[in-house]
C-alpha cells in the first residue's frame, strides 16, 4: 500500500466505499490524515465502518476544514449535473481530486525518478498497460501496474527511484488528476465515448489531452482527427512528442507495416520489432497498442532486445481475442469483451475464415455496421435474444444457424470448422452483444465459452491469461 503522506494531520472528506475508494480510504489514514468518508449506499457506508474508516454524512460536515476532497471516479464530476458532494467541495473552496491524483503527489515526493507510464484513450487501454507491464517484467524490471485494470492504484508498492509504475487511466480518473504527470504519457484514440458524463466530444477530448499534456514524453496515435490535432497542439507548446500510427507511414514516429513495427526518422525508415506469429498480438487494433508500449519501454530505458522478447511471450488479455484452444487446423478465440459491433470489429477483421458466434442482449445498431466483414464468414452461430434481429441482417449474405445458446453454438460451429479444407479456421465467440440475457457479465461468458471449447475431444489448450 502506499500511505498517503501528502496530507499527513490534514481533514479529508472522502466520497465513494467501492473497492478503491476504500483503498483510498486506508492509504489516507496510513499516511497521517483524518478521514470522513460517505457514499449513497448504505451498505457500503457500513462496510467500511466495519474496516475502521471514520464515516459521517458529508451534507452535515463542516467543509471549510477539509483539506482536499477525494471523489470516486464513478461519481459524476460535471455531467448530466455535478454531485451533491461536489458542489459542497466546490461552494468551500476545497480541491475536488482522485485516488490517481494522490499517487502522483506521493510519486513526486518520495521518489520523481521513477518510471512512470500512463495510458489513456477510448479503445485498447488495458491491452496496452497489460502488455507494456508484460515487457518491463519479463525484461528484469520492477513493475507495478494498476489503476482501471486490477489493482487500485494506493494499494501499488511504494514509489521507488527503479520501481516502475504502468497505471491505465480512464477520463473520468484524468478528471480528477489535475497534477498527473507521466514520464510516458500514452493517448492511443478518440472516439465518442462516455458524452453522458462529458457533455461533448470537445470536452471529452480535452481531459484525456491532461494527460499527454502533463507527460515528460507524449506518445500519442495519430490515426484519429482529435488526437492528430492534440499532437500537434502539444508540439507547437514545445512538448516532446512521439507519434504512433498503425497506418500510415510517418516521417518521424513509428508506425505499422503490416506485421513489422517500423521507426522513421526524417522519412527514413527502419524495422525496430515485429508481431509475425504473435497471436496474442494479431490485427491492426494490436499493432497500435504494441506500437505505443514499445515507445514507452524505449522512454524507460529498455533495449529493443527485450522488447520483442516480451511482445513475444505476452500471453494476451482474457476475454480480448484470447486463444483459448487449437485442434488440428482449427482455433478458438474468445472475445467475449466485445459487447458490441465497435468492438467485434477488431477480431473479425483479423482472421479469413470464420465460424463466428454471435448475440446475446442486443445493442443499438446491432451488427449492420460489420457487413464488410460478412466475407471473412464461414457461418453465424447466433445466441440470445438477438439471434433473430441478426439473423435478418446476415440474410442470404452468410449462411446462418440460430443456435439459441452459447454451448450448442460451440459444439456445432467446432464440427463445420473442422471440415473446412481453406486453411486456417476460427471458432470466434465476438458477440457484438451484452450478456445479460444468458450470463452475469461478459466474464462469465467467455469463461464459458473457454470452457466448452477445451472440453472438445483433441482441443489442446493454449496457455493464456486465466
Amino acid at each position: 500500500m502506499i500511505a498517503a503522506a501528502s496530507f499527513a494531520g490534514k481533514r479529508v472528506s472522502l466520497f465513494g466505499l467501492g473497492g478503491s475508494g476504500i483503498a483510498t480510504a486506508h492509504a489516507l489514514i496510513a499516511g497521517g490524515a483524518e478521514i470522513l468518508a460517505w457514499d449513497d449506499n448504505p451498505d457500503s457506508v457500513a462496510k467500511a465502518a466495519a474496516a475502521g474508516i471514520a464515516t459521517g454524512d458529508l451534507r452535515g460536515a463542516d467543509w471549510s476544514r477539509f483539506a482536499a476532497f477525494v471523489l470516486s471516479p464513478g461519481v459524476p464530476l460535471t455531467h448530466p449535473k455535478p454531485h451533491w458532494t461536489v458542489e459542497l467541495a466546490r461552494g468551500a473552496g476545497v480541491e475536488v481530486i482522485g485516488d490517481i491524483e494522490l499517487f502522483c503527489r506521493e510519486r513526486i515526493q518520495r521518489a520523481p525518478a521513477a518510471p512512470f507510464v500512463a495510458i489513456t484513450g477510448t479503445n485498447g487501454k488495458s491491452t496496452t498497460t497489460a502488455l507494456t507491464a508484460h515487457i518491463l517484467k519479463s525484461a528484469g524490471r520492477d513493475t507495478q501496474m494498476g489503476g482501471n485494470i486490477g489493482r487500485a492504484i494506493m494499494t501499488l508498492d511504494p514509489p521507488e527511484a527503479e520501481r516502475h509504475y504502468v497505471v491505465e487511466c480512464s477520463s473520468y480518473q484524468i478528471d480528477l488528476a489535475p497534477s498527473i504527470n507521466p514520464t510516458a504519457g500514452i493517448l492511443l484514440n478518440l472516439t465518442p465515448d462516455h458524452l453522458d458524463r462529458h457533455g461533448t466530444m470537445a470536452h471529452y477530448a480535452s481531459i484525456k489531452e491532461r494527460l499527454v499534456a502533463g507527460s515528460d514524453t507524449a506518445i500519442i496515435g495519430v490515426d484519429d482527427s482529435w488526437c492528430a490535432q492534440i499532437a500537434d497542439r502539444l508540439e507547437r507548446a514545445g512538448r516532446q512528442v512521439i507519434r504512433i500510427s498503425k497506418r500510415l507511414p510517418l516521417t518521424d514516429g513509428y508506425f505499422a507495416d503490416g506485421t513489422n513495427l517500423m521507426e522513421a526518422v526524417h522519412g527514413r525508415y527502419s524495422r525496430i520489432a515485429f508481431l509475425e506469429g504473435i497471436g496474442s498480438l494479431r490485427g491492426q487494433h494490436n499493432a497500435q497498442n504494441a506500437l505505443a508500449a514499445v515507445a514507452a519501454c524505449l522512454r524507460v530505458g529498455l533495449e529493443l532486445g527485450e522488447i520483442q522478447a516480451g511482445l513475444e511471450s505476452f500471453p494476451g488479455l482474457a476475454h480480448r481475442m484470447e486463444q483459448v484452444g487449437r485442434k488440428d487446423h482449427v482455433l478458438f478465440v474468445n472475445d467475449s469483451k466485445a459487447t458490441n459491433a465497435d468492438a467485434a470489429a477488431p477480431a473479425l477483421s483479423s482472421f479469413n475464415r470464420i465460424y463466428w458466434i454471435a448475440g446475446g442482449l442486443p445493442k443499438e445498431g446491432g451488427i449492420e455496421p460489420l457487413r464488410g466483414f460478412f466475407p471473412r464468414i464461414a457461418k453465424a452461430y447466433l445466441i440470445g435474444e438477438a439471434a433473430p434481429a441478426f439473423a435478418a441482417t446476415l440474410g442470404e449474405a452468410v449462411p446462418y444457424e440460430i443456435s439459441g445458446t452459447l454451448a450448442a453454438a460451440v459444439e456445432h460451429a467446432a464440427h463445420d470448422a473442422a471440415g473446412d479444407t481453406g486453411g486456417e479456421a476460427v471458432v470466434l465467440l465476438s458477440p457484438a452483444c451484452a450478456s445479460f440475457d444468458q450470463f452475469k457479465n461478459f466474464e462469465v461468458r467467455g469463461e464459458a465459452f473457454r470452457q466448452a471449447a477445451t472440453a472438445i475431444d483433441g482441443v489442446k489448450p493454449i496457455g493464456g491469461p486465466r
